[in-house]
């Protein structure tokens, strides 16, 4: 292994990430899948140049795909991700400047969702021979500052090569952080435009096939012990399934573990997936935008065990769901910042999948009440046939989004993906879509990322391109970020794409009335100058058509009673045409009708003051709300 070879800085640090390796248990994957990149001026004669050099002397050594944006590469690398259990993900190199910071957002999303990727922006030169460069950012009060900088509060890992000799630490620094389940995130190298194309000697272990192993901490005895007692001596206990059973590949763990002790499940955004939606313990998704069932067994839980959740707002319904007084909260995550949310005094900092292991071994033999099982039946059943019902197809020439969201679901399989990210679809498909595989339900929440869908829908059947990957998507998000079709269409990628069009921002607009802003700058009509509004006709819009431009297969289910039924078959047709590219089906909907209500609430705070009838009404029923929210701390004795 002893040696060096000369290279320069950029294709040394692509051979490097060729010969990374993810290991899980028996599982061992690359971690660096491929590579997206976007070439100027920044990283052409850099990563560029090294990219091509290893597809001419060794085609197969790094996969490259081209991406149509910044923003959108990093959010297909997301997709690749959450599928492959943050095992692996891709590279994102882009040039400097605008390039660079095209990748912020996707670089938020990644960190707030806890999903790895590799950011790789190319910076200014590091000895400033042409200072300013082309879409160089000067900062007149510290010249060592690069817009690369803005990445420093996105990033669980960030450096910046400004010598070629750096490189060793910084891409071994950038691995370790990717494959820790506890710190991983965006992990961003800003490489200057010139020390790309330096060369260093590279000595032959740098290059060498190097392991990463998951770390998959076991629970300490004392925090199990303490959890255990106080599962044991509940009576009215709830499980809230997040991401990290996902990420821990614990599906199988935690069927054993509710159907030894009988113990509900709530599932959040993330973990949607975690239990099948027929299995008896499964209530739902749990929070704002969780079902009935599970928010009414929420209310009155006694102990509320999260395994792998970050219990955002929206899952603890902005702190008004756990309502039962003295409430405690038994925290399984592997991270310590998300074990001690709420106050718990009650945290087991360990993998979900090891906990639920310990945990059901100690609790062998406990189990709840048959009283509390004929309830969360009974809550179950009622909350099973208002889905149903909000499935069955009125007919109508605009059909509901729950209708819609019906349809599709009847007409997938149990391993299809759904895919999906913003608007009013993932509080509707939270609520109604019935999941019955753990990798079947993909929805961006943590970031809730208008543009994400159709890229991150593209990353998720990289990552599984074994099952068929259906996006659901609104006209609203659609139009942020659709280009990544041609990125399907160049590798004829079979995605299938739902585009609800409804000629507006469905979810703000249902949000702007509750607040009483009366649908305000929501619709997509023409300009009312006069009124200051978009309020008038419906724009001319024909998305369908975009579609089809871009070499995409689109079916057209035009408006009328038969539109649900022609819908299901569509997304049949779609599922067994053998269509090398991606197939978009456009459909039409009402906005105004609505998903079952779950009896969840969301704090959006309402002006304290108006002039407008419709915002003095908002504030009213707000203010009755704010009453019931509770901090969720003082959870009484623990021992």
């Amino acid at each position: 292994m002893s040696g060096t070879t000369r290279m320069t800085v950029s294709q040394a640090l692509v051979e490097f990430l060729a010969h990374q390796w993810t290991v899980d248990g028996d599982h061992r994957e690359r971690t660096i899948a491929g590579t997206y990149g976007i070439f100027g001026h920044g990283n052409v004669a850099g990563i560029g140049q090294a990219l091509r050099q290893f597809a001419v002397t060794e085609p197969s050594l790094m996969p490259y795909h081209q991406a149509r944006n910044e923003q959108a590469m990093v959010h297909e690398a997301v997709g690749y991700a959450r599928m492959r259990r943050r095992r692996g993900t891709f590279a994102c190199a882009a040039s400097v400047g605008p390039g660079a910071t095209n990748m912020l957002t996707g670089a938020a999303l990644a960190t707030t969702n806890r999903l790895p990727v590799l950011l790789l922006p190319s910076d200014t030169f590091a000895t400033r021979v042409a200072d300013p460069v082309l879409q160089q950012l000067e900062l007149p009060h510290d010249a060592s500052m690069s817009v690369n900088d803005a990445f420093k509060p996105l990033s669980r890992f960030f450096d910046r090569v400004n010598r070629p000799e750096q490189l060793f630490s910084a891409a071994l620094g950038a691995m370790r952080v990717l494959t820790d389940p506890v710190e991983t995130g965006a992990v961003t190298i800003a490489l200057p435009e010139d020390v790309q194309a330096e060369a260093l000697d590279v000595p032959h272990e740098f290059l060498a096939d190097r392991e990463w192993y998951l770390r998959r901490p076991v629970p300490e005895r004392d925090a199990l012990a303490r959890a255990v007692a106080a599962i044991a001596t509940s009576e009215r206990p709830l499980i809230v399934a997040g991401g990290g059973v996902i990420y821990s590949d614990a599906a199988a763990e935690l069927r054993a573990f509710t159907h030894s002790t009988g113990i509900p499940v709530g599932t959040t955004q993330a973990g949607g997936g975690s239990i099948d939606w027929d299995d008896a313990l499964s209530l739902g998704s749990i929070g704002s935008t969780g079902t009935t069932a599970a928010n009414r067994i929420a209310a009155q839980a006694d102990v509320v065990i999260g395994i792998g959740t970050r219990f955002s707002d929206f899952t603890t319904a902005s702190r008004t769901v756990f309502a039962r007084e003295g409430v405690r909260f038994v925290t399984v995550n592997v991270a310590s910042y998300d074990a001690y949310k709420h106050g718990s005094t009650l945290p087991v900092i360990a993998d979900a999948r090891e906990a639920l292991v310990a945990l059901r071994e100690a609790l062998a033999g406990s189990t709840t009440s048959s009283a509390y099982r004929e309830e969360i039946a009974r809550e179950k059943r009622e909350w099973d046939a208002l889905v149903d019902d909000s499935f069955v197809d009125r007919e109508r020439a605009l059909p509901s989004q729950a209708e819609i969201i019906g349809a599709v679901n009847a007409a997938s399989d149990a391993t299809d993906v759904v895919v999906c990210a913003a608007g009013s679809l993932p509080g509707d498909l939270h609520k109604l879509w019935r999941v019955r595989d753990d990798l079947g339900y993909h929805v961006e929440y943590a970031y809730s990322c208008m543009g994400y869908e159709i890229a991150g829908g593209l990353g998720a059947k990289r990552g599984a391109p074994e099952r068929d990957v259906i996006v659901m998507v609104g006209d609203g998000s659609y139009l942020m970020m659709h280009t990544e079709l041609v990125t399907a269409v160049a590798e004829g990628i079979p995605l299938i794409v739902v585009l609800i069009q409804n000629h507006g921002f469905a979810s703000i607009g249902h949000l702007s009335e509750t607040v009483g802003s009366e649908r305000y700058g929501t619709r997509y009509g023409f300009r009312d100058d006069a009124a200051n509004a978009f309020d008038g006709a419906a724009l001319p819009i024909d998305l369908a058509a975009n579609a089809a431009s871009l070499g995409v297969e689109v079916i057209r289910i035009e408006p009328g009673p038969d539109s649900i039924a022609a819908l299901g078959a569509a997304v049949r047709r779609a599922k067994e045409s053998g269509v090398r590219g991606p197939t978009l089906i456009h459909i039409n909907s009402d906005p105004l009708l609505f998903a079952p209500d779950g009896e969840g609430w969301w704090d959006v705070p309402v002006a304290e003051v108006s002039a407008l009838d419709s915002t003095r009404a908002a504030r009213a029923e707000y203010d009755d709300h704010k009453k019931r929210q509770r901090p969720y701390l003082g959870e009484g004795e623990t021992r």
